[in-house]
């Protein structure tokens, strides 16, 4: 047995199904023993796309996403998609090929000291140079991906050692104590609770990773506490819940900017500071804080908590709840922000304009997606209005990136969501720039046999910069492009292309593209004027108490 050999027996012990990824001269060893193996090896049309892939299937299960490259500029490919998990907190395992050991130390054919340039956007990498090695180092990649806060490490294997013989087998894997807060945590998070006026929950992606949605629900029932999500944080609470005011993360005020300007506490929940920075809904630092997750809170001016309940979270809620008395209190002044929000939700259900405005179109998606149902969304203009108006029943329904925000995710990530989920609707939200960005694995998806529907907002621009510019200078600049013809182009890869023509085209051709045994794309013009409407709309909001 020689190390590539070594290092596919590890996966396959860690219960890998698949590993994306394009092959090269330098991870041969490596293919050719995924090819005896268990695992699915998916090849990519590009590294980036195979990285996505890995982010959107370790946020979907919880499990590490794997993805390999050969050296240098497949390696440089995938740094974007790792880096996005890694601020998305997605476990994933980076795999790249190097140069045998013996060229390190001269000017080599794309040689890159990936250990150095992987470092900044990882927990944890390295590089075997010892085989006997390797069984300990993918062990600890898997561990150190999979535990709180989650996100990528990076092994890099050099084509000698690849091929070296070697005699070892996997270590066992382990399995994660559940581990609780301490008793004195939770006595001053309930005293706060019950003692504050209008309480406000912030709850965030590590809520959905912990598995803490009934809790939380059951916890924010029962106390009569309204709850805002972040980005990342939708469906924890179900989005037809009456304490549910939806989405807080819009760099511009919104309905719920009022909540937080009137609330005497926040109690976040699985909340990460880079879903949204504290500066933006705390920006004095005045707001007492009650911090629940599974990680001690990081270090912030405006967010210093009084409370820190530091264990996991389904119980410390349920030990909070236990001791906390809300008898008597006054419905929180939150609570009657949800009536502005469903009302204004509800303002384009039957607007018949075409383009079509972005709200419309999230509305009408909103209505073909069942309750499991999954959406992808890219980053752009468009991320910002599935945000704040596409909303969810359950968590991990919505994917959007946010923490690193990287164009071109929504494609790779349907095909991981759809391979996860084959039974699940699985749809693709994207501008037209992200779509240009990665549409070549849609022929991926079709040689994989992931069927899913790609939606993309056609303004012939990058629309979500327009609107910065505009918002700051008044007009804009280098932001405008043509497009191929979409439904052309999709049709030539062998999946399903429609164009969206008047309002009400959009839902019967969704509809019947979800129903396609091959991918979809739908080109659907949008009218982004509605962006600085939203810009005038939340620059007049007031809140009265």
């Amino acid at each position: 047995m020689n190390t590539a050999e070594l290092l596919v027996r590890c996966l396959e012990n860690e219960g890998v199904e698949y590993v994306f990824g394009l092959p090269g001269e330098e991870n041969l060893h490596v293919l050719q023993a995924l090819k005896q193996s268990s695992i699915q090896f998916i090849t990519t049309r590009h590294e980036q796309g195979a990285a996505f892939m890995a982010d959107v299937y370790g946020r979907l299960t919880g499990k590490a996403g794997v993805c390999l490259s050969t050296l240098g500029p497949g390696a440089t490919n995938l740094m974007t998609g790792v880096a996005d998990a890694n601020l998305d907190r997605a476990p994933l395992v980076a795999i790249t090929g190097q140069v045998g050991t013996d060229r390190m130390h001269i000017e080599s054919h794309q040689y890159l000291d990936l250990v150095a340039m992987f470092a900044p956007v990882t927990k944890w990498n390295t590089q075997i140079v010892r085989p006997s090695n390797t069984a300990e180092i993918v062990r600890k990649a898997f561990k150190l991906a999979q535990s709180e806060k989650p996100g990528a490490v990076h092994i890099d294997l050099p084509e000698n050692i690849a091929a070296m013989k070697v005699d070892s087998k996997p270590l066992r894997t382990d399995t994660r104590e559940r581990v609780y807060a301490s008793f004195q945590s939770i006595e001053r998070a309930a005293a706060a609770i019950s003692q504050a006026q209008n309480p406000l929950i912030l709850v965030g992606n590590g809520a959905i990773r912990a598995h803490a949605s009934e809790a939380l629900t059951e916890f924010a029932t029962t106390l009569n506490i309204p709850v805002a999500n972040t980005f990342m944080g939708k469906g924890v609470i179900p989005y037809t819940h009456r304490l549910a005011l939806w989405t807080v993360g819009l760099q511009q005020r919104d309905y719920i900017s009022c909540g937080f300007d009137n609330t005497d506490l926040v109690i976040a929940v699985g909340y990460d500071l880079i879903e949204y920075s504290p500066k933006r809904w705390n920006p004095l630092g005045d707001i007492p804080i009650v911090h629940i997750n599974m990680t001690p809170a990081e270090v912030d001016s405006s967010y210093i908590p009084m409370a820190e309940v530091v264990g996991d979270i389904s119980d410390s809620l349920a030990e909070i709840l236990r001791r906390s008395d809300r008898n008597g209190k006054p419905e929180p002044y939150a609570v009657h922000l949800r009536d502005e929000i469903l009302s204004d939700y509800e303002e384009h259900a039957n607007d018949a304009g075409f383009p079509i405005k972005p709200q419309k179109l999230i509305y009408d998606l909103r209505q073909v997606m069942g309750p499991e149902d999954i959406v992808i969304s890219d980053v752009g203009a468009h991320k910002m209005w599935i945000a704040r108006h596409y909303h969810c029943d359950c968590p991990n329904t919505c994917i959007i990136s946010n923490g690193f925000a990287a164009m071109g995710i929504a494609i790779p990530g349907a095909i991981a969501a759809k391979l996860v989920a084959p039974d699940r609707k699985v749809v693709a939200v994207t501008g037209d720039g992200g779509f240009m960005m990665n549409n070549q694995e849609l022929e991926t998806a079709l040689r994989a046999k992931t069927p899913f529907v790609t939606i993309i907002f056609n303004d012939g621009g990058y629309g979500l910069i327009e609107w910065k510019q505009i918002n700051h200078f008044g007009e804009s600049a280098f932001v405008h492009f043509t497009n191929p013809d979409f439904v052309r182009l999709a049709e030539s890869m062998g999946v399903k292309g429609y164009r969206v023509e008047s309002s009400t085209d959009f839902v019967p051709i969704l509809k019947e593209a979800l129903s396609q045994d091959v991918p979809a794309v739908i080109d659907c013009p949008v009218d982004y004027r509605e962006n600085l409407r939203f810009s005038q709309k939340a620059g007049d909001l007031s809140c009265e108490i």
